[in-house]
C-alpha cells in the first residue's frame, strides 16, 4: 500500500508552506530519509525527507504551490499502485500541468503567478498584433534595404498606402533599434542581457557587451527584501554609535581558552549577555510597537542575526534574562548549528523582543542595522579596534568595541537610546565580574 507524505507542521504559527523545489521526480526511486523536496515558509527553507523507501509514484502539487500543513503532497510505494484515494481535493489530476486558462487553480507561489500572468499577456499581445498573420507588404525599395542590411523585423508599422512598408519605415526602425552581432544574439537567446548601447560600430551590441544571465531571487531572499522595505516604510529609524573598552572582553576570552573545562563563551556571546542585562534596566527598548500601542516585555527574548547558506535567519533565545552566560552561549550555538544545517524549528525563529546583529567578526567598524518590526530597537555589534584615548594628559592606544543602536523614534527617543548604550558600555567594561565562569 502506498505511503502518503504530508506537508509538515513546522511550527505553532505555520499554517501553510510552499513547495519550493522537487528534488526527486515522479517515478524516481527513493531511500528512507532521502530528501524529496525543499519546503519553504515565510521565514526559512527546509528539507522534506522520505519516510520510507520505494518509488515516488505521484507528486500532487507542482513547484511553487502553496499548500496547508498536513496536506498529502506526494506518495511513495510500488510502481503501478493506485494513489487516487490519497490525492487531495485541492490537487486535481492535472494540477501539476494546469495552465492559467485550463480552469484548474493550483495553489501557487505569488511570484510564479505574476510570471505566468506576464507571459500570458505577452502571448495575447502577440496574437493581437498578428504574429501568426501574413507578413507585412514591403515596397521594392524597402525589400532591397531589408536584403542589403539583413534586416527582417516581424512587426513593422507601414506608413504607405494600405499599410505598405516603405524604405523610410525600415530605415527608421533599423537605425532606432540597437543592432546585435551574431555571437551576441546567440548569447541573448541563452539569457544574457545588455544595458545601454553596444561598443561596436554604430552602437552594435557585441558579445563582450553582454553580462551573465540574471538569476531570480530565491523565495527567502524575496521575503528578506520585502521585510526590509516594510521596515523602512513603517518605522522612523535612527542610529546611535558608541564604543566601550574591550580589555575585559579580551581578557575573559583569553582566560576561558586557557582554563580546562571552562564553558565555550566567545566575545559575541558576552556582548549578547551584557545586552540582555542592559535591557532589564531599559524595558522601553525591550518592546514592540503594534498598531499604535507599545507592548513592553518583562522577559528578554533575544534574537540574533545568523548568516546561513539559505540566507539571513534570526534564531531566538527565549527568556534569555533567566540564563547564565554559559547557558546563553550554549543555546545560541545550538540554534546557530540548526539554522545553518537547515533543520531549525520555526518556533525558534519567532517571538524576539530585541535583536542583536554582529558584524564585528567581519571587520565592520560601524553600520546601520535595520529594525525587525514590530521590535523598536536592534543592536549592531562592530569590530574591536585599537583607538587613541586621552588619559592623564597623555595619549594611550586601547582596544575598543563599537556599537550601532537603531531605534524606532515613534517609540524610543534619542536620550533613552543613548542611556541604554551607556549602561551597555558599563556592563561591557565590567564583563569579568558580570560573567562568572
Amino acid at each position: 500500500m502506498a505511503t502518503p507524505v504530508e506537508a509538515p507542521k513546522l511550527g505553532n504559527t505555520v499554517e501553510e508552506c510552499i513547495i519550493a523545489k522537487w528534488l526527486k521526480a515522479k517515478g524516481a526511486a527513493v531511500s528512507s530519509g532521502e530528501t524529496l523536496a525543499e519546503i519553504e515558509t515565510d521565514k526559512a527553507t527546509f528539507e522534506l525527507p522520505a519516510p520510507v523507501g520505494g518509488t515516488l509514484i505521484e507528486t500532487f502539487f507542482p513547484e511553487g504551490a502553496m499548500v496547508p500543513v498536513f496536506t498529502v503532497i506526494c506518495a511513495i510505494g510500488e510502481p503501478g499502485e493506485d494513489v487516487e484515494a490519497l490525492r487531495p481535493k485541492a490537487a486535481g489530476p492535472a494540477a501539476a500541468v494546469a495552465s492559467p486558462k485550463s480552469g484548474a487553480a493550483p495553489l501557487a507561489h505569488p511570484s510564479r503567478d505574476r510570471e505566468g500572468a506576464v507571459a500570458e499577456r505577452k502571448l495575447e499581445s502577440r496574437d493581437r498584433e498578428g504574429a501568426v498573420g501574413p507578413e507585412p507588404t514591403l515596397s521594392p525599395r524597402a525589400r532591397r534595404f531589408a536584403q542589403e542590411h539583413g534586416f527582417h523585423p516581424q512587426h513593422v508599422a507601414g506608413t504607405g498606402a494600405g499599410g505598405r512598408v516603405l524604405e523610410e519605415d525600415l530605415r527608421r526602425l533599423y537605425y532606432g533599434t540597437p543592432r546585435t552581432s551574431f555571437a551576441a544574439r546567440k548569447r541573448m537567446e541563452e539569457g544574457a542581457e545588455t544595458r545601454g548601447e553596444g561598443s561596436g560600430p554604430a552602437g552594435m551590441i557585441l558579445s563582450e557587451d553582454l553580462g551573465p544571465a540574471p538569476t531570480r531571487m530565491s523565495g527567502i531572499r524575496e521575503k528578506i527584501a520585502r521585510r526590509m522595505r516594510e521596515s523602512l516604510a513603517s518605522t522612523a529609524q535612527y542610529t546611535l554609535n558608541a564604543s566601550a573598552g574591550a580589555a575585559g572582553l579580551l581578557a575573559l576570552r583569553a582566560r576561558i581558552k586557557t582554563t580546562p573545562g571552562a564553558p565555550d563563551i566567545n566575545i559575541g556571546d558576552m556582548v549578547v549577555f551584557c545586552a540582555v542585562r542592559a535591557l532589564l534596566e531599559f524595558p522601553d527598548l525591550n518592546a514592540e510597537l503594534i498598531e499604535g500601542k507599545i507592548y513592553r516585555h518583562s522577559h528578554v527574548h533575544i534574537g540574533f542575526a545568523c548568516d546561513t547558506p539559505r540566507g539571513l535567519m534570526v534564531p531566538v533565545v527565549r527568556d534569555a534574562d533567566k540564563l547564565s552566560a554559559a547557558d546563553l552561549a550554549a543555546r545560541m550555538k545550538a540554534l546557530t548549528a540548526a539554522a545553518v544545517q537547515g533543520n531549525i524549528a520555526l518556533d525558534d525563529l519567532a517571538g524576539a523582543t530585541f535583536t542583536v546583529s554582529n558584524l564585528g567578526g567581519l571587520g565592520i567598524e560601524s553600520f546601520t542595522p535595520l529594525l525587525n518590526p514590530p521590535q523598536v530597537a536592534i543592536l549592531g555589534v562592530d569590530a574591536i579596534a585599537v583607538k587613541p584615548v586621552r588619559r592623564e594628559g597623555g595619549i594611550e592606544f586601547v582596544d575598543v568595541i563599537g556599537f550601532s543602536l537603531t531605534c524606532d523614534h515613534q517609540a524610543v527617543d534619542g536620550a533613552p537610546g543613548a542611556r541604554f548604550l551607556q549602561v551597555l558600555k558599563r556592563h561591557i567594561e565590567n564583563v569579568e565580574t558580570l560573567c562568572t565562569i
